[in-house]
């Protein structure tokens, strides 16, 4: 376990620097690393160069968001199948990227043409507030419908999820068919998900938000695992079913909300990386939520630099990445597994 632990932390750090020195100007590893001590340091003449412009104010705040969704949208996955007692359950099950889709369509399609004489840039900038807020409360009106009497049914929430979120999509779809060829393209772009927008503003958005998520989520790993059992058996082991209940959804809808909000949708790092640790440290979920987000922020930023790197010197989105990545990857250990299975 340490072994891997100390693999996935170099690889994290190796892709970091990876990814700092790489895009539509190339810079070498070792003036990476130079520029970051200086940063450190305060070296002010190699903080004046064009390089530690470039690293400072474009591709860390890029690294940090990356990392930051990456661990985030792991860890909800890792917390959803926790809570569904499902290998299978994504993120998406509770509402929050059918939600934040359809808002974010609102807001290009309809806030472009009612604030558009306002100013034009209005209604990029409400797009993340827009996308967060309908996240969150796609979110509670599906906690509203899996919840009688105090006790929410997590079959009710599973098959009201996706109900929920084939009408958002059928909304979503409604909107792209009205808009103009500038509004669907903006609406498809964003749908893609993508890391080009990131700055320091967006950094200080999500830290406050998805950082909590990540420090309080260790606190599930007792419950998550007396979950395993079934409810009845974790009620009698004292676990508090109901309040887990609510603080996993609670902590899903605020991670994934941001995430999606700042980046668009990006798919499979949360069934992913959630099974793939599984099945090297079992399902403990006291190793596999922090391993989590170790191996999702490595994942993602390694996914960011790639897309940066196929297509130079445009980008492609990093949606695409994931998936066409994810996809094969996610069956190729179902059949590995089935195969075992079989032995």
């Amino acid at each position: 376990m340490a072994i891997a632990g100390c693999a996935i932390g170099i690889g994290l750090a190796l892709v970091a620097v990876l990814s700092l020195g790489s895009g539509a100007v190339r810079i070498a590893p070792e003036r990476v690393v130079a520029v970051l001590a200086a940063w450190l340091t305060g070296d002010r003449e190699v903080l004046a160069s064009r390089e530690a412009l470039i690293i400072l104010s474009i591709r860390v705040p890029r690294l940090i968001l990356g990392a930051l969704i990456g661990a985030a949208l792991a860890v909800s996955g890792a917390l959803m199948q926790g809570l569904f007692r499902n290998p299978l359950a994504d993120p998406g099950l509770v509402g929050v990227s059918s939600g934040a889709a359809l808002a974010a369509g609102f807001t290009i399609v309809l806030g472009d043409r009612i604030l558009g004489t306002v100013s034009a840039q209005l209604p990029f900038i409400l797009l993340p507030i827009g996308a967060f807020v309908g996240g969150l409360a796609s979110t509670l009106i599906l906690y509203a419908i899996a919840t009688r009497h105090g006790r929410t049914s997590v079959a009710v929430m599973l098959l009201a999820g996706v109900a929920l979120g084939a009408f958002a999509g059928a909304l979503t779809g409604v909107l792209a068919f009205v808009s103009d060829d500038r509004q669907l393209r903006d609406l498809t772009f964003w749908s893609l998900g993508s890391l080009s927008g990131a700055s320091w503003t967006k950094v200080w958005t999500v830290v406050p938000l998805v950082l909590p998520v990540l420090l309080a989520v260790p606190l599930l790993a007792r419950g998550l695992n007396a979950l395993l059992l079934g409810e009845a058996e974790a009620f009698h082991l004292g676990i508090p079913v109901q309040t887990l209940k609510r603080a996993v959804i609670l902590m899903v809808a605020v991670a994934v909300g941001a995430s999606v909000a700042s980046a668009g949708v990006i798919g499979f790092v949360g069934i992913v990386v959630p099974h793939l640790l599984r099945l090297v440290f079992g399902p403990d979920h006291r190793t596999l939520l922090p391993f989590a987000a170790l191996l999702g922020a490595g994942l993602l930023t390694g996914a960011d630099l790639a897309a940066r790197i196929v297509v130079a010197p445009a980008e492609l989105p990093i949606g695409i990445l994931t998936a066409a990545i994810g996809a094969p990857f996610f069956l190729w250990l179902l059949l590995r597994r089935d195969r075992s299975l079989d032995a």
